[in-house]
């Protein structure tokens, strides 16, 4: 709930970074995602070979290795301080939220915190759309209807959620700080770190033949009634 003035500043620390900590580790394996559909559709014959086992291990511990590294960077700056009231206008502990809270000088801290996002958003972004501008070329080549049909699906569910995930993320963390406002951001993260996670396994699970199946099943019975 906003403004919750009852809990510790410690505990929303804790859940602050927390939240940062899964928030990068989510950009990261996007964009490891969007890797992985390159070499599927570029690279088809190569993909067993390039991603094998070892290779996924290595690039999930790299994902989450390199987010914890990242969430460490908000320490670098002097943390800042609070005098009270702490009461937050946010759903959550989010970073710039309590950074608004802050009685001493917060610059450093909004430096480190666009930095952070731009390595964490704009640079997986980007390697993204370059993937899938690749990608997008070699289905084009795919002759036959079905093939490009089979590689687009393949790739619409990783484009529907790093659209909701980036797009709401990006306005949050890269838009001047004059432009924001905070009845309008708390909604917005409330989309990206809530509305998106729950709406990925439904995404997700419609390129299953089954739940298609049933969904269609679902609206022929409902059509009949």
């Amino acid at each position: 709930l906003s403004k919750r003035p009852s809990i510790s500043l410690g505990r929303c620390l804790a859940q602050m970074y927390l939240s940062r900590f899964l928030g990068i580790t989510e950009c990261l394996l996007l964009a490891v995602m969007a890797y992985d559909r390159w070499v599927a559709i570029c690279k088809p014959l190569r993909y067993t070979l390039v991603m094998n086992n070892r290779v996924c291990l290595q690039l999930a511990a790299m994902s989450w290795s390199g987010s914890f590294l990242l969430c460490l960077s908000d320490f670098l700056p002097k943390q800042p301080r609070f005098c009270g009231p702490n009461a937050i206008n946010h759903f959550v502990c989010e970073l710039q939220a309590m950074l608004k809270l802050a009685c001493s000088d917060t610059r450093s801290n909004q430096i480190v915190m666009v930095s952070t996002s731009v390595l964490v958003l704009l640079v997986p972004f980007s390697f993204i759309l370059v993937a899938y501008v690749h990608i997008i070329a070699a289905v084009l080549r795919i002759h036959s209807t079905q093939g490009r049909t089979k590689a687009f699906s393949t790739c619409a569910s990783h484009i529907t959620v790093v659209a909701l995930f980036y797009g709401a993320a990006i306005f949050v963390y890269l838009r001047p700080q004059s432009k924001s406002s905070p009845d309008q951001d708390k909604y917005i993260s409330l989309f990206y770190g809530a509305v998106t996670p729950v709406l990925n396994p439904l995404i997700y699970s419609l390129r299953n033949k089954d739940v298609k199946e049933a969904l269609k099943k679902l609206a022929g019975t409902k059509m009949n009634c």
